[in-house]
């Protein structure tokens, strides 16, 4: 090799030269090229993750909105019959009225779309002061009735605590759960 000239050096460090690019730099460059890609297209993929976890957020503070919402409509309208807790709670209201119930006879549900309505024959005795006074504190009963065929009557042995004796009809809501709706029956939903 002392005897090569100046241009065989030059050659041979470009012979060198073309087999280091061919064999390294060419396959670490196509390696990469394919890494960037890769990274891209994982980058895309985490930003449509994120996009995802937002919309997942969104409706999973939806949902405990609904549910909150739910709650308080249950209460309203409850899943199921109470019978022990709303006689405890119409005789309550009785008592608490200075009224007497002669009658409390709930009838069979009468079921609709996604709910029952129960209706309850009631018969009280007392003054009509405490009768307004009882449907007030029913209004305000958590659970909704509605008042139907409702009468009124005077006592022929009147004292000052009876003068009146009072029928009507209390009717309250349940929802139907799932199964107990009817194949056919179209369920509305609720705008």
């Amino acid at each position: 090799m002392k005897n090569w000239p100046w241009y065989g050096y030059l050659i041979l460090c470009l012979f060198i030269f073309t087999l280091v690019f061919f064999f390294y730099f060419r396959p670490k460059d196509r390696e990469l090229k394919s890494l960037r890609a890769e990274r891209q297209k994982m980058e895309q993929e985490v930003q449509s993750l994120k996009a995802k976890k937002l919309e997942l957020d969104k409706i999973e503070a939806d949902l405990v909105s609904m549910k909150a919402n739910l709650k308080e409509l249950e209460v309203i309208i409850p899943q199921k019959k109470e019978i022990s807790e709303i006689l405890r709670r119409i005789q309550q209201l009785a008592f608490d009225a200075q009224l007497d119930i002669i009658k409390f006879a709930p009838r069979g549900e009468i079921k609709k779309d996604f709910y029952a309505e129960w209706p309850i024959p009631i018969e009280i005795r007392g003054n009509y002061h405490n009768l307004a006074s009882f449907f007030d504190r029913l209004s305000l009963f958590s659970r909704i009735f509605n008042i139907e065929n409702f009468a009124i009557r005077s006592v022929q042995a009147q004292t000052d605590a009876l003068t009146i004796t009072s029928n009507f009809t209390a009717k309250t809501y349940f929802f139907l759960e799932e199964s107990a709706i009817p194949p056919g029956a179209q369920v509305k939903p609720r705008k």
